[in-house]
Parts: C-alpha cells; sequence; structure tokens
C-alpha cells in the first residue's frame, strides 16, 4: 500500500503517437493542452491529460471538460473528413458519462462518422481511458463547404 499523495501537476505529454493539436486560438485554449494522433487514417483520434484546472470538487474531471473533448474530437472528425477541409458548426451534442476520469488520466477519442450530407454531418464515438470507455458520444453538425 502507497501514501503518497498523488502529484498536482502530472505531465501533460502525451503518449508516443499523439503531437499537440493546433486548433483555432480561443476558448480552447483553456481547456487543453489538446493532441491529435499522428496517423494517416482518419479519423484521427484526440487526446487530453486531465490536469489540475480541469477537476471539479470531487477530484474528478468536470463533466465540461469531457463534453468539451467530446464536442472536439467529433467535429474535428468532420472538419477534417474532406479536402478541402469541412467548416463544421454544432447543432446536437449527446455525452453520456460512464466512468470519472481522475487527476493524471490519459483521455482519447473514437469516432465514426455515421453520415456525411449536403448540409449536415452526423458522428458518433467514445471517450477511452486505458481502452475502457469514460463517455458515448454522438453529434449533429452544421456543414459549409468551402
Amino acid at each position: 500500500m502507497c501514501d503518497k499523495t498523488p502529484d498536482p501537476t502530472p505531465d501533460p505529454a502525451p503518449p508516443g503517437g499523439f503531437e499537440p493539436a493546433r486548433f483555432s486560438p480561443g476558448f480552447l485554449d483553456h481547456g487543453g493542452p489538446y493532441f491529435l494522433q499522428r496517423a494517416a487514417a482518419r479519423p484521427r483520434a484526440v487526446g487530453l491529460r486531465i490536469m489540475a484546472h480541469h477537476l471539479n470538487y470531487k477530484d474528478g474531471a468536470h463533466g465540461g471538460v469531457i463534453s468539451t473533448l467530446a464536442d472536439v474530437a467529433l467535429s474535428h472528425a468532420v472538419h477534417d473528413a474532406e479536402r478541402p477541409r469541412l467548416a463544421p458548426s454544432t447543432i446536437a451534442l449527446q455525452v453520456s458519462y460512464l466512468a470519472a476520469a481522475r487527476l493524471g488520466d490519459w483521455l482519447e477519442t473514437r469516432v465514426t462518422i455515421d453520415r456525411l450530407g449536403g448540409r449536415t454531418a452526423y458522428a458518433s464515438g467514445r471517450v477511452l481511458r486505458a481502452g475502457e470507455p469514460v463517455a458515448t458520444m454522438t453529434g449533429v453538425f452544421a456543414i459549409r463547404r468551402g
């Protein structure tokens, strides 16, 4: 049994295979840092290390952190689905929370584009911690081409 208190500032570095995401500046700067999987396959996973500023009063990741990660992952998958890239705007987002994420946990997403229409895209997926689901997610996005 270990009596050591967890380090309040875990290393935010991602595991191998991820690189810093370069999302547009603004709101997402406050909730990250976010990381993108280095992979040719699409959609790419989005990752996030749970840090102290992500925690709620119960020392778990705040639901808003998980829902923002879900929105980022789903919308990025839609954005990256075609060339030239699409400009998605969230119409609807559904997140179901299945388990808590704690300080230092590495979360990553798996997304499927369910339908990519002329003006609307539908995507779904999961937020995972060590392969185990933390949340499920679905999103509907208005898309603009060009």
